[in-house]
């Protein structure tokens, strides 16, 4: 005899999903955090070039040092507040590595 559609709901994928709310917000923003990071090091690396080029002035370089500072700051924040380390944001990407040379 076939199983009601009560008893077959019960036993599928939908019901051994246990969604914790505080495993998603982390998540999340450990997720948010890892993008904001790799955007981060690419602007860095870019400013890096510029001063290197000599195509920047010494108050601009100035700007991006505290800029850069200031976001550094906001991050080592936002990771204590999720709970996260910067391991936690630097991903494996199997055979091309880790996503940051640290």
């Amino acid at each position: 005899m076939a199983a009601a559609p009560e008893e077959q709901r019960d036993e599928g994928p939908v019901s051994r999903l246990a969604l914790d709310p505080d495993n998603v917000r982390k998540g999340l923003g450990q997720l948010v955090l890892t993008l904001v990071e790799l955007i981060r090091e690419l602007l860095e690396r870019q400013a890096v070039r510029r001063v290197e080029a000599g195509t920047v002035t010494d108050e601009q370089i100035e700007r991006m040092g505290q800029t850069f500072a200031g976001l550094r700051d906001e991050m080592d924040r936002l990771k204590e507040h999720f709970g996260l380390t910067d391991d936690d944001l630097n991903l494996d990407l199997g055979p091309l590595g880790k996503l940051f040379d640290r």
